[in-house]
């Protein structure tokens, strides 16, 4: 449960919101579609690789910003991935992530996901490597359909990156 705490705080202070002994994140570099960040904290430095969407639909529904990060575990060697929504999702709906043959089942919470089963975790963060496009579809809280689609290019180097990151 706290690796999903530091996911959630990552993705808040990505969204502009602060604590008193927070520093707006910093980023590190940029490696195509995906950014490495890191931010300080109570003296304590989290890292995240992080992407938007490259196409997102129905078109003519307003999506907010929406994004998929993939957070550095507090032990620095396992990552965590996350879809942060622009919107708040419908309540126990689960969102599908594709990745090429590759499917993994996330559970949402407000404008949250993670995967569900986290023992995939690390199959995922695998497949995200190794592929060319994430695909994700989760439901709005009012019923809507989404879409989007992610560029895998740069994730590769965003989390070598992320995973020396102080």
């Amino acid at each position: 449960m706290f690796a999903r705490k530091l996911a959630a705080a990552s993705a808040l202070l990505l969204f502009g919101f602060s604590t008193a002994h927070a520093e707006p994140p910093t980023r590190i570099e940029q490696f195509d579609a995906w950014g490495a960040y890191s931010y300080n904290s109570g003296g304590k430095v989290s890292c995240y690789a992080i992407s938007t969407p490259t196409q997102q639909s129905p078109a003519g529904v307003d999506h907010g910003n929406n994004y998929f990060i993939v957070a550095r575990g507090p032990d620095g060697k396992a990552y965590m991935p996350e879809a942060a929504m622009g919107y708040d999702l419908k309540q126990g709906a689960p969102m599908q992530a594709t990745i090429g043959d590759a499917s993994f089942t996330m559970f949402s919470k407000d404008r949250h996901g993670w995967v569900e089963d986290q023992s995939q975790e690390p199959t995922m963060v695998e497949a995200m490597k190794s592929g060319s496009e994430l695909s994700l579809q989760a439901t709005s809280k009012r019923g809507t359909a989404t879409t989007y689609s992610y560029s895998l290019s740069g994730v590769t180097a965003a989390l070598k990156r992320i995973k020396v990151c102080e």
